[in-house]
């Protein structure tokens, strides 16, 4: 019998504390599906596909690695995907206490599906995609934390929303001045 596993996650975007985590998995299991969440109330950076995209980039040549997205329940997926398995990563003890929360919620909502929570390396410990994103914003190298086409790609994600930031305020600043000037008149 195939031992199968998920590995959900937002992944906005791939670092190497996940990578870290979907290598240790595959020494567990003989599969591992990274499911790639599509979130409607989360705001990430990159859509559904961009991360899907590095997901695949991130785990080309890892055997046992299958990446997919998902949406709705994650015990849902794990059915219809037929893996018996949940894997959480708990980075730090602040993770446990939404882990643990998250893991009883979905034993109480499908029994037969497990929750196996790993650790990654120390070096990948403190890493999150949010703390990267913040950092490559403020002008930092990440590149000891997330792979180089990931930083790229981040570069370009924030460069591209920083100039839509610029126009929007202009358009709206140039509105402002239509009005001032229309009350002036009036």
């Amino acid at each position: 019998m195939l031992r199968r596993a998920v590995y959900p996650g937002s992944f906005d975007p791939v670092t190497y504390g996940h990578i870290d985590l979907i290598k240790r998995a595959a020494r567990v299991f003989d599969e591992v599906i990274v499911a790639v969440a599509n979130n409607i109330q989360k705001k990430p950076l990159f859509d559904a596909k961009e991360r899907l995209a590095m997901l695949k980039e991130a785990t080309r040549g890892m055997k046992g690695i299958r990446v997919e997205a998902f949406t709705g329940l994650i015990i849902d997926f794990a059915r219809k995907s037929e893996a018996m398995v949940l894997i959480r990563g708990l980075r730090m003890v602040s993770d446990f206490e939404y882990e643990f929360q998250m893991a009883l919620t979905n034993r109480r909502l499908a029994e037969d599906i497990e929750t196996v929570f790993l650790m990654p390396s120390e070096g990948h410990s403190f890493t999150s995609s949010a703390l990267i994103k913040e950092a490559v914003a403020l002008g930092a190298d990440v590149s000891s934390f997330v792979p180089g086409f990931v930083v790229k790609q981040l570069k370009e994600k924030l460069r591209n929303k920083k100039q839509e930031a610029k126009k929007r305020n202009k358009k709206a600043r140039g509105k402002e001045a239509e009005k001032r000037i229309t009350e002036a008149r009036i």
